[in-house]
């Protein structure tokens, strides 16, 4: 058993390499996934003094495990050692892959959801219970229990200030982000795993809560399928692996409450690949994902972006919330350390070391989409998630307004050359040069694309012709399944989900613990 530590309680997580032959376990409850959603069901069915336990395919990793080598710690903390694409191989996706999920690795950005998004989901797509003041009280539990706070003005680093300096230039709407941090060293490596143990994520504050309060983690065991008889669902079939990835036993849950909190991708894979029931067949289907490109600037002075806080401050000019509209992209600063950057540089040889010589001179933003493309999970070869997703035209061009917008926001702060990482490059040397550009490049297999935040595939609502989850979060047709992650999403959020995710987890806990209790 490994340890871990919450509060004044000493807690263990069991690893999978400590399971042998066939195990069975009888509880109320069990979750499927440690991430935000996850961990907060596990930590509200434990204090609701019910027997619970999470399963979490991944393993478990500690502050002392993370040593910020880009090559060891995306293996460590991503899905597919972080090599997972949509089937097209046109969109990187990066998910968390262990006990804290994507909170482990993610840069700590808290925001609620836009009350345009929350009233939509109301109005249009049969959510109840989730708008604005619905939802505050949630909130509030997860900004306190997280010690969510405003980034204060002395952690924006270079990177961060350039977004700054140019937003108020242009004069667009602009300003501070919140997060989770306390004690931060300002290191940079957040995306890694915090080193420093600073973050105030589900891995150092939700899991030992749990723990302590009775709930247990199984580390390195997959959920394969999940069991049902007579309409209501009856627990978790799944394996144990070594720290090889070897199996070595199979486990048997037997549960009245089933909770699946493995992503909009895991979770839409265990259900389909489960033969749950889905007449309306809607398992998986609307896959939204922000899928996000950079533009980088080259400044004559130091900027050296790697260090520091990532991520503190957003530009939302460009971001509209109407159904259907042209300006749907939120900008933010991103940066990679050298291997992540040194992938994405155009160029090749000489010039690709010219370019790699000035990495302490770049500014990189990035223009994260609002998305509308639907896209889709089902499984491949061994019931493995298969992520189809093909931006459509009119994402595609509201993505290359958001590049133009980083473009010009570069050049504002002072940039003298712009690079949008396309094939052929475009290097711009002026802002005049952005008036008519021909953006058709901008566009997947020309640009690189990445997404980190997949959403909406089992998503809530009150029509099952339309949705899998009910607004409880209960399946409209298995009893006592229910979903705790951004799966639920009927639409895409616009900005960071983890905090709402978090909150809806905490809002329907009521739900689970209600029927975990029969």
């Amino acid at each position: 058993m490994a340890d871990a530590r919450g509060g004044r309680a000493h807690v263990t997580v069991v690893l999978g390499r400590e399971l042998h032959g066939e195990v069975r376990l009888d509880v109320d409850a069990v979750v499927v996934g440690t991430g935000a959603g996850g961990a907060m069901a596990l930590r509200e069915l434990a204090r609701a003094g019910l027997s619970v336990i999470a399963l979490e395919e991944g393993g478990f990793h500690q502050p002392k495990d993370f040593n910020q080598r880009e090559e060891q710690m995306l293996a460590m903390l991503f899905a597919d050692r972080g090599g997972r694409v949509t089937e097209d191989l046109a969109i990187r996706v990066l998910q968390g892959r262990g006990v804290g999920g994507s909170t482990v690795h993610n840069t700590n950005l808290c925001k609620r959801a836009p009350s345009e998004v929350l009233d939509a989901w109301a109005e249009r797509h049969g959510v109840e219970g989730v708008r604005p003041a619905e939802l505050a009280a949630s909130y509030e539990v997860v900004e306190r229990d997280l010690r969510v706070s405003e980034i204060p003005a002395s952690m924006v680093n270079a990177n961060n200030d350039v977004l700054r300096r140019g937003a108020a230039a242009l004069g667009w709407r602009h300003g501070p982000l919140k997060h989770n941090r306390v004690g931060c060293q300002g290191s940079g490596f957040c995306e890694l795993g915090c080193v420093y143990d600073a973050k105030q994520n589900a891995l150092k504050v939700l899991v030992p809560e749990a723990l302590a309060a009775g709930g247990r983690v199984y580390a390195d065991v997959e959920a394969r399928a999940i069991r049902s008889a007579g309409g209501r669902v009856t627990g978790i079939d799944a394996i144990a692996r070594d720290g090889e990835g070897r199996r070595i036993a199979d486990v048997t849950v037997r549960a009245r409450v089933v909770v699946l909190a493995a992503s909009a991708v895991g979770s839409a894979a265990l259900l389909a690949r489960s033969g749950a029931p889905d007449p309306y067949a809607q398992v998986g289907r609307r896959l939204r994902m922000h899928p996000g490109a950079v533009v980088a600037g080259t400044f004559a002075g130091e900027v050296a972006a790697h260090l520091g806080v990532p991520q503190s401050w957003e530009c939302t000019e460009l971001l509209d919330f109407s159904p259907g509209a042209e300006q749907r992209t939120w900008i933010v600063p991103a940066f990679a350390h050298p291997i992540g950057t040194a992938a994405t540089l155009p160029g090749f040889g000489a010039a690709h070391m010219t370019a790699m010589r000035g990495y302490r001179h770049l500014a990189v933003l990035t223009a994260m989409l609002h998305d509308e493309t639907e896209g889709r999970v089902v499984t491949g070869a061994g019931g493995a998630p298969v992520l189809r997703y093909v931006m459509s035209e009119a994402d595609r061009a509201s993505l290359a307004r958001g590049v133009v917008g980083c473009a010009r926001l570069l050049f504002a702060a002072g940039a003298r050359e712009v690079t949008i990482p396309a094939i052929p490059p475009v290097v711009l040397r002026d802002a005049r040069a952005l008036e008519g550009l021909d953006t058709s490049f901008v566009r997947p297999y020309s640009v690189p694309l990445s997404a980190v935040h997949p959403m909406g595939t089992l998503r809530m609502g009150r029509d099952p012709r339309v949705s899998v989850v009910s607004s409880t979060g209960e399946h409209h047709h298995v009893r006592g399944l229910f979903v705790a992650d951004g799966s639920l999403f009927p639409t895409s959020l616009g900005g960071p989900p983890q905090l709402t995710i978090y909150a809806l987890s905490h809002h329907l806990s009521r739900h689970y613990v209600a029927a975990a209790r029969g």
